[in-house]
């Protein structure tokens, strides 16, 4: 099993999650973060005041998928996500050591 988190521009959230149910992935984790990478941010006015934003508005994705799931749901994120411009995010893969489900004490694979 592997876990894959996912940094996303947030305007192109309904846009991956759109792509993912398409291929049979319906639970995911969403969470609001704020970060930057080789942008490093941006300048913007404020009642006539320039100020540096250095921490951009970013959506953050968690999905945990069987290991032959893993290609096409990273594919899914990629293509539905993409811009073409900078700050378009990244895609991480981890090993999931385990996973339980609460309610019914499932375990591994079936608790996907």
């Amino acid at each position: 099993m592997k876990l894959i988190s996912a940094i996303i521009k947030p305007h192109k959230l309904d846009d991956v999650r759109v792509a993912l149910s398409d291929i049979g992935i319906h639970g995911m984790t969403v969470s609001e973060v704020k970060g930057f990478g080789r942008q490093k941010g941006h300048t913007e006015l404020y009642r006539g005041a320039e100020y540096v934003v250095e921490f951009l508005p970013k959506v953050k994705l968690e999905i945990a998928v069987d290991d032959d799931q893993v290609e096409p749901v990273a594919e899914a994120i990629e293509t539905s996500a993409k811009t073409g411009k900078i700050g378009d995010g990244k895609i991480f893969v981890s090993e999931l050591l385990g996973v339980t489900r609460i309610r019914t004490g499932e375990s591994g694979s079936e608790a996907l």
